[in-house]
């Protein structure tokens, strides 16, 4: 319950900021949905990424609006946005899906964090399997861990400012197969180390390539692991990785 109400109260702080206030002085629009039921550490990580992404918005002087209204997920409402945020869940309804296809189609932007890219034989949607790059779930880690990062293009607006490695925040790491990297329209822009593995305790990784964040070049999107738990945001480079994407894909043609 308590959970409930600080997501009802960081989303009406991030709907009531300056930066959403004067949406006509904005220089692009981003609409995040999420969920407030489910995993507590996908609710976890929504409870802090609304309010980072607030006050990334105030700094930067972009429109942020969050919703767990799925079905604002259509096309009149994403024609406003530049940019739509999965935080930590995806559509399950014909319509959205579609909605959202053909926003993608036309020129919209999206960032999903973590499980927003989840899809396995029931989640019946193949046309987000190729957004992807073609990767299916295919396992995880747990607990939750830190590891150390490669960033494969330091030359990309998204990680410019990061270092060639770092230590990323505890973390529930995805592997998928195929690889999203086989796919030729996707760029890889960093990677887990292999040196971490074997990762996990209960569940382990023991190896294969594992992409973190990338992108499909045949459209504006970027997929990004993280988002498990309450530990995300603790880490500054980490920090302006989510910045910098956000700033790209809002501005980027």
């Amino acid at each position: 319950m308590i959970r409930s109400l600080l997501i009802l109260l960081f989303g009406a702080a991030a709907v009531l900021s300056p930066a959403v206030t004067l949406a006509q002085q904005a220089s692009f629009r981003v609409l995040a949905f999420y969920t407030s039921k489910g995993e507590p550490d996908h609710i976890a990580f929504a409870e802090q990424a609304l309010p980072f992404f607030a006050q990334l918005a105030r700094k930067n002087n972009f429109y942020f609006e969050s919703t767990t209204r799925w079905e604002a997920l259509n096309a009149e409402k994403l024609k406003s946005f530049q940019l739509v945020l999965w935080i930590n869940d995806f559509p399950t309804n014909a319509v959205q899906r579609a909605a959202f296809q053909d926003y993608m189609k036309h020129g919209g932007a999206w960032l999903g964090f973590h499980v927003s890219a989840y899809n396995d034989d029931s989640t019946r949607w193949p046309w987000f399997v190729d957004f992807l790059g073609g990767g299916v779930f295919y396992g995880n880690n747990w607990p939750p861990l830190p590891a150390k990062l490669i960033v494969d293009e330091r030359s990309h607006p998204v990680t410019h400012h990061l270092p060639d490695t770092f230590t990323s925040p505890a973390n529930e790491w995805y592997i998928w197969k195929p690889s999203p990297r086989l796919n030729k329209h996707v760029k890889v822009l960093l990677t887990l180390d292999p040196k971490n593995y074997p990762i996990g305790l209960k569940d382990t990784i023991v190896g294969g390539d594992l992409p973190v964040v990338w992108t499909n070049t045949r459209y504006r999107m970027i997929y990004m692991n993280m988002g498990h738990g309450d530990k995300i945001f603790v880490s500054n480079e980490q920090n302006k990785l989510f910045e910098d994407a956000i700033l790209w894909l809002g501005t980027h043609k």
